[in-house]
């Protein structure tokens, strides 16, 4: 039986490091899911690789062993990006790809990420296939089995001139206009790879926090409220951009020109005006995203779905509409066209695009898209039966369209929210959004109430 102290979703397993995620569940976990992917008989090679997090390197090495321990041969690429991962998974044609990161969670967690043969995250059948394995006992081989280790280097280079070799990214144009711009790596794995990017494509850089030693100087999920020192520093640079980055860099956050954080939406919306512009088709986003973004979709002529929270949710969604672009509001875009996963540096790329070929400043793009506030709550999980707490908020708006995908989302022309269990901590995030704040508030509230009141 999984402890209770864990998370278990489509986004990996996940947990406090010493308070359910020890190195014994890693190891346990770690082997389970290379005797998975080996098992399936395409190759015996899997990649892995972590953020910057400081239990990274101890978790890491078990992760080795217990890969190797179930015969995988490990291609290690060390301290990298998620995204980069998924790519080295699809370059070496490897069997799948562990990745040691708790993305946007605080300093005390860490997680196991699993990737499948084809780049993705595992979806909620093959990731309860692999546990399985965990519950009946894990196949280790013997001695002359034992898997072995081999380094990839050139991973996050690969990464990199894969993204700035994009057709939809014009590279002279964003050099000659000689950005300024600021970035923030919370410490995290962005160090690596962002400033390089942002060099490459002509730019005079101002960095805080690039040490990429975990020691996240603020809570490291790039919401507006934890930015204010990049906003500072746009405001002391004149930089025409702020960029900020998860530790795991599959996620980007915005701050304009005038030193405001403006969302994570804006991200995605960015990018689908600038793909959609180029390229007809449809966009794919998941239940908790900003209309922004269908604003952005709609307004380049291209259709607009949505999916439940979750990467590979997206993603498969997206495979399935043959989707050109898509994502979720958290800052995560996602391109086919390089690999189905979120990619921060994919981001920073298609967002100095569009200032190079639009011509308009960030503030300017903002002010001439329909407005919106977002308020995105949580409260404690605890017992609360959602059940009854979905009930009592269909109840009481009985003139909303209700999807039920992915916990409850209550839909009017203007206006939305969403309830939902988180998959990655233990809390339920209530997010509303409408043209005014105090729109947005009240659908919050009533969402609280009835999550309150179902406990």
């Amino acid at each position: 039986m999984t402890d209770p102290r864990l998370m278990v979703s489509v986004s990996g397993i996940r947990g406090r490091v010493g308070h359910g995620l020890t190195p014994a569940v890693v190891a346990e976990y770690a082997a389970a899911f290379g005797a998975w992917a080996v098992g399936r008989g395409q190759s015996r090679d899997v990649v892995l690789g972590r953020d910057s997090r400081i239990t990274g390197p101890m978790l890491h090495a078990v992760a080795c062993s217990a890969l190797r321990s179930v015969g995988a041969n490990v291609i290690d690429i060390d301290l990298t990006t998620t995204p980069t991962l998924q790519m080295a998974v699809e370059h070496h044609h490897a069997a799948g790809g562990l990745m040691m990161s708790a993305s946007h969670n605080p300093i005390e967690w860490n997680a196991l990420k699993f990737i499948g043969p084809d780049g993705l995250f595992l979806n909620a059948a093959a990731g309860a296939e692999m546990r399985a394995l965990s519950a009946k006992g894990v196949p280790y081989v013997e001695y002359d089995r034992v898997g072995s280790v081999r380094t990839d280097a050139e991973a996050i280079a690969r990464h990199l001139d894969a993204v700035l070799a994009l057709p939809c990214i014009d590279v002279p144009a964003i050099k000659a206009r000689k950005f300024s711009v600021a970035y923030d790596a919370c410490r995290g794995a962005g160090g690596r790879i962002i400033p390089t990017l942002l060099e490459r494509l002509g730019c005079t850089v101002h960095a805080i926090n690039l040490e990429a030693d975990g020691r996240f100087p603020r809570p490291p999920e790039p919401v507006p409220e934890n930015l204010g020192d990049l906003e500072a520093l746009v405001k002391r640079t004149g930089a025409a951009v702020g960029f900020a980055t998860d530790p795991d860099v599959d996620r980007l956050a915005l701050v304009s020109n005038a030193g405001r954080a403006i969302g994570e939406d804006y991200t995605l919306a960015f990018a689908c005006r600038v793909i959609l512009g180029r390229t007809k088709g449809g966009a794919v986003a998941n239940l908790s995203t900003s209309r922004v973004v269908e604003d952005a979709v709609v307004g380049t002529g291209g259709t607009m779905q949505y999916a439940p929270v979750g990467e590979v949710n997206v993603a498969v969604r997206m495979r399935e509409a043959a989707a050109v672009i898509g994502g979720e509001g958290n800052g995560g875009v996602i391109l086919p066209e390089l690999h189905l996963g979120r990619d921060a540096p994919l981001a920073v790329a298609l967002t100095l695009h569009l200032l190079a070929t639009d011509g308009r400043s960030i503030e300017a793009l903002v002010e001439g898209a329909p407005r919106y506030v977002i308020i995105k709550d949580k409260l404690e999980r605890g017992t609360v039966a959602m059940d009854r707490a979905y009930a009592a908020v269909r109840a009481a708006f009985p003139d909303a369209v209700a999807n039920t995908e992915d916990g409850l989302r209550l839909t009017w022309p203007d206006r939305w929210v969403h309830l939902r269990p988180s998959g990655t901590e233990p809390i339920i995030r209530v997010i509303a959004e409408a043209p005014t704040r105090e729109g947005a508030a009240a659908l919050v509230e009533r969402g609280r109430a009835a999550v309150v009141g179902a406990a």
